[in-house]
């Protein structure tokens, strides 16, 4: 078996952070939202993996991600030329793939489940299709699956207005060598793409096996910011372990897991996790509490700090308390007024003062 991800795409919806580099990179925890991706494919036993990049943000993803040698797998990186739909990607995809069955996962989505049972229930089925379900609040939002009592997809539908189920399409599909033929059959929507919707309706309309499997577990698209800082919190809650490698003074409490990167220096703070801070981080004279991730080379002095990713080499400067903040990297935030809560999204390179 091997894996398909996708990670092309413009980022429109994390704007102006994806101006200057690929959404999937953006870190939840301070790791990119793509490397927890890999991790789940790798500790699947898949070796051959295929990253569908962009123009725009594809040599930042080779880059960080290499030829897949640090999770044990070999890596080809994909250029789809023009963003062309999920079944666009895989058409992108076909030589690689071959005729090999894979799992496609979307770069930007975080599950709390390894895909170890989804490709057992596939290997031990052998459907055409096994897509991954997840009850929502409101489905018209996604592409939704109408499922018989035992499980099969009997139809699907792309962000109806009047959706036929609570079920909504996790970014995570098993495909067989069949959905090649199924993509061939259809057309481009009103969009103007190739909806892998539309190919999986097809795959059933023309008799294929489509199984279902309901996830219990969380679910996370890190298309926003709103949403990266949803999976920030979920996944320090859930899997930070705490570990202080750099120095804390004794004029400084630590409360909580909270993890302490190499080089870090904490003096006359209050740290209250979860929280998980780079290396080479100053943190002086502040408060940075629960749900925080703070990255490597970062500064924050006489500023308080909850529930916000600030990314590597930023500095933080007498800002009373930013609270629900998405910063970029190498951004300077200071404040020269009287305005106490501040609720941001900064892409690279910004200087704000307020």
């Amino acid at each position: 078996m091997k894996a398909l991800i996708l990670s092309g795409g413009k980022g429109t919806r994390l704007r102006p952070l994806t101006y200057s580099g690929a959404k999937q990179l953006v870190p939840v925890a301070n790791k990119p939202v793509l490397f927890y991706c890999i991790d789940n494919i790798a500790g699947a036993g898949i070796k051959e993996v295929g990253i569908i990049i962009s123009p725009e943000t594809g040599q930042e993803i080779k880059d960080a991600v290499g030829d897949g040698s640090r999770w044990g797998v070999q890596v080809e990186h994909i250029i789809q030329e023009t963003p062309g739909g999920l079944a666009h990607a895989i058409k992108t995809a076909r030589t690689f793939l071959a005729d090999s069955p894979f799992v496609m996962y979307l770069g930007d989505n975080l599950i709390g489940d390894d895909i170890n049972r989804f490709i057992d229930e596939f290997n031990n089925k052998r459907p055409d299709a096994l897509i991954l379900l997840k009850e929502v609040d409101d489905p018209r939002q996604f592409g939704v699956a109408e499922v018989s009592k035992d499980g099969k997809v009997v139809r699907l539908v792309e962000k109806p207005e009047v959706p036929p189920s609570n079920l909504a399409l996790v970014g995570i599909y098993i495909f067989s060598a069949k959905i090649h033929r199924a993509i061939d059959r259809i057309k481009p929507s009103k969009r103007g793409e190739l909806e892998i919707t539309d190919a999986v309706q097809r795959l059933i309309e023309t008799g294929g096996r489509v199984e279902s499997f309901i996830i219990d577990s969380w679910w996370l698209d890190t298309g926003k910011k709103d949403d990266i800082l949803s999976a920030n919190a979920v996944v320090l809650d859930e899997w930070l372990k705490g570990d202080i490698k750099g120095k804390v003074d004794k004029q400084s409490r630590v409360l909580g897991r909270v993890s302490i990167g190499k080089g870090s220096v904490i003096k006359a703070s209050t740290v209250r996790g979860p929280v998980v801070i780079g290396e080479n981080t100053l943190i002086e004279d502040s408060f940075i509490g629960p749900h925080s991730s703070i990255g490597d080379n970062v500064k924050i002095a006489r500023s308080s700090v909850e529930h916000s990713v600030i990314m590597s080499e930023s500095e933080l400067t007498d800002i009373e308390r930013m609270d629900e903040c998405l910063i970029g990297r190498r951004v300077r935030v200071s404040k020269n007024s009287r305005h106490k809560a501040l609720k941001l999204m900064l892409g690279d390179d910004s200087v704000v003062e307020v």
